[in-house]
């Protein structure tokens, strides 16, 4: 899938300073996503979230961003998890 595609593009193209990263987010309120933010169910999700949130675009927006900067020059072939802690 998407996490191998990832790795294998950066082992490959990883001498040409070619770095490949993927972004991995969690549940991201949206417009197409707000009618899930109400109700018994949103709210057990949001406890399994250790932030106790949902993320925005723009949270996701700033990963990309840094994972496009000089900043993360060092980085490559790595998932990234956007998910308020989701995953721990």
């Amino acid at each position: 899938g998407i996490i191998g595609f990832t790795k294998s593009i950066a082992h490959e193209l990883g001498s040409r300073n070619v770095r490949c990263n993927a972004i991995a987010p969690g549940f991201v309120e949206t417009d197409m996503t707000h009618y899930l933010q109400d109700g018994e169910g949103a709210k057990k999700f949001l406890e399994k979230i250790p932030l106790g949130r949902f993320g925005s675009a723009g949270e996701i927006a700033d990963t990309t961003l840094f994972l496009a900067s000089d900043m993360s020059s060092y980085i490559t072939g790595q998932v990234i998890s956007a998910c308020g802690g989701l995953n721990i």
